[in-house]
Order: C-alpha cells, then sequence, then structure tokens
C-alpha cells in the first residue's frame, strides 16, 4: 500500500512500457522532477539566474610598466601594472562585467602608519583610474580606501583610533573621487566613517559619487591570500576583531547596517560570501537595499586549489558558488572568478 493525501491507494503492478526493471508504478499526482526533465524545462523554472551584470571583478595594481606577477595563494590571479590594468578592463568591457575593484600593491618605502600615499594624488589606485577612464570611460571603478600597515586604522599604543582614521578615510576618498573613481567603499567598519564620507563628497561636489559600504564585514580567516596579495601579510600584526564584526553575530549586522544606510549609503556589501549566506539573506529581507557580497580570496583559493588538484570540477564549483550567492539575495557580486564566469555566461548565451 502507498499512501496518496492521506488515503491508501493500491500500487498498480503492472511495470512500465520500456523500463529495464519491472516495478510498480506509484500512484502520484504530484512529480517534481517533471519540471527538471531537460534543460529547456529546467529553464523555464528557474528561480534564480546569474549574469554578467552581477560581477564586480577585483584586480590588483603594482608599480612598473608591462608587468604581471602571480599571487601563489590565488592561482590565476596577478598583480597588473597599470598598462596591465588597462587591458584587463579592456577584457572587463568585451566580456560586459559592469565594474571592476582596484587594489594597490603599495611598496613597502610609501608605507608608514599613517596610509600617507593613500593620500597621494598619483598613487597606484589613482593613476589606474585616470587610465582606465581614459580609455573605457563607462566601465564603473570601484575603490577602497586604505592604509599601508595591514590594519584598516590609525593606530596608537597597539589601538585603533575610530575619529582619527575617519578623518583621514575622508580625505582618501576625495582623493579617488577626483581621479574618477565611481564609487567608494569604505571597508575598514569604523563607527560613523559613512555619514563622513558622503559628507565630504557632498561639499566638495561629488554628488554623484556612490558609496558601497562594507557594512557587515566579520573577522575572518578568510583573507589570508589577500593581504599576501596586496603585500600587508607580513606586516600585519594583532588581529581585527576590536573593529571588525564577531563571525557568531547575526543581529549585530543588521544594526551595522541600518546605520550606514541612514548615514547615506547607497549600496551595503557582506564579507566575507559563502560562510555569511544567512547574513546576505537577512539583509536583503530586512532593508531591500542594494546588496553586495564579496567571495573573498580564501573562498577562490579553496577552489582554485581543489580544482587543480583535480578534487572538485572547478567551474561547475565556481558557478554553483555565484549562483548561491543570488539565490541568498544578493545583487551582485565581487569574485576573482568574474572573467572566468563571465566567459561561461557568454558561451551559455
Amino acid at each position: 500500500m502507498a499512501i496518496k493525501f492521506g488515503r491508501p491507494v493500491e500500487l498498480r503492478d503492472a511495470p512500465r512500457r520500456g523500463t529495464a526493471l519491472a516495478a510498480p508504478t506509484l500512484d502520484l499526482v504530484v512529480r517534481p522532477r517533471r519540471n527538471r526533465k531537460a534543460e529547456w524545462a529546467r529553464r523555464l523554472v528557474r528561480e534564480n539566474v546569474l549574469t554578467t551584470d552581477d560581477l564586480i571583478w577585483p584586480l590588483f595594481v603594482v608599480d612598473g610598466h608591462n608587468k604581471r606577477a602571480g599571487v601563489a595563494s590565488m592561482p590565476g590571479v596577478e598583480r597588473l601594472s597599470v598598462d596591465q590594468a588597462v587591458r584587463e578592463a579592456e577584457r572587463a568591457v568585451k566580456l560586459n562585467i559592469p565594474c571592476i575593484a582596484l587594489f594597490p600593491y603599495t611598496e613597502p618605502s610609501l608605507r608608514d602608519e599613517h596610509g600617507s600615499e593613500a593620500l597621494n594624488s598619483d598613487n597606484l589606485v589613482c593613476q589606474s583610474v585616470r587610465a582606465i577612464k581614459k580609455e573605457f570611460p563607462g566601465l564603473g571603478l570601484l575603490c577602497d580606501p586604505f592604509t599601508s600597515h595591514g590594519h584598516d586604522g590609525l593606530i596608537e599604543d597597539g589601538r585603533i583610533l575610530n575619529d582619527e582614521t575617519v578623518a583621514v578615510l575622508v580625505r582618501q576618498a576625495l582623493v579617488q573621487a577626483e581621479a574618477g573613481c565611481d564609487i567608494i567603499a569604505p571597508s575598514d567598519m569604523m563607527d560613523g566613517r559613512v555619514g563622513a564620507i558622503r559628507e565630504g563628497l557632498d561639499a566638495a561636489g561629488f554628488l554623484d559619487v556612490q558609496i558601497m559600504s562594507y557594512a557587515a564585514k566579520y573577522a575572518s580567516a578568510f583573507y589570508g591570500p589577500f593581504r599576501d596579495a596586496i603585500g600587508s601579510a607580513k606586516t600585519l600584526t594583532g588581529d581585527k576583531r576590536t573593529y571588525q564584526m564577531d563571525s557568531g553575530n547575526s543581529d549585530e549586522a543588521l544594526r551595522e547596517v541600518e546605520l550606514d544606510i541612514a548615514e547615506g549609503a547607497d549600496m551595503v556589501m557582506v564579507k566575507p560570501g559563502m560562510p555569511y549566506l544567512d547574513i546576505v539573506r537577512r539583509v536583503k529581507d530586512t532593508f531591500a537595499m542594494p546588496t553586495f557580497v564579496y567571495q573573498v580570496s580564501g573562498e577562490y583559493a579553496m577552489i582554485a586549489a581543489a580544482s587543480a588538484n583535480g578534487w572538485i570540477d572547478g567551474e561547475r564549483a565556481m558557478m554553483e558558488s555565484l549562483l548561491g550567492f543570488k539565490r541568498a539575495g544578493a545583487d551582485g557580486i565581487l569574485t576573482y572568478f568574474a572573467p572566468q564566469a563571465a566567459e561561461k555566461l557568454k558561451m551559455e548565451g
């Protein structure tokens, strides 16, 4: 006997024609597999779709000319001189990737505890912004105000200074906006920095420069390869748990996001990505704001390394992970897989 809608139903004993094994046919009205029977059917009922419009591609820039240097802990990712960053920007345009994010590898001789190089209007980020905008003015550029010692704020006696850091972040944001940056994306998690940056940008006439706040950025082990890429792994002492969020907290993320929205953030971000899909979902459901997620370096490195060792199908894992962010509620994804994903989407399209 089989149970259908709570009533006993007799199983029909005749085997289905063409089946390899003679078996009773279940008397089912609802068969979810019907919608999965073919690719065209799966496409018709798919709830979430990944497109190139969802991608932001992070690039690492380094001093020099015609220079590409691999990042050992991020297979397939390179540090690029400005001219090579322009060539990758061209690739992004051809792949219909709407935005790239720029992160500098600052030479040790230019680093200090005050992040002074970030205030230099001719630093690597500003050079890259101007060069890319000259060639591809319609490509979006995202910049993250930065320091030179590995921490996200000014340090005094081992303590990260909040208000003093915010003042410097405003100056950095203005330098980047003047170079042509479209989106300022403060990742420092200092209290009040979004409001101060918005006020500074508006006062300087940069009314249309957007702010994408790293609103819920967790203190995470998944950032390691990124620190290798920008050269801060060896300079960073201590940890960032006094200002980045505790991985055990969820409600706190909503409070952080709410504050940043009130201070003028145009978009908000959750970082890292896959370990925090529940945060992405809660943020999107609660605020209905443009919500982004960063598939950080450690997430990328795990998939890339496992693929290189033949342990997983790297391409399928890449696409599955990106679609997972969309399913969780993300409107866009910062990912080092952006060009590979865009190439695959282009082939499928």
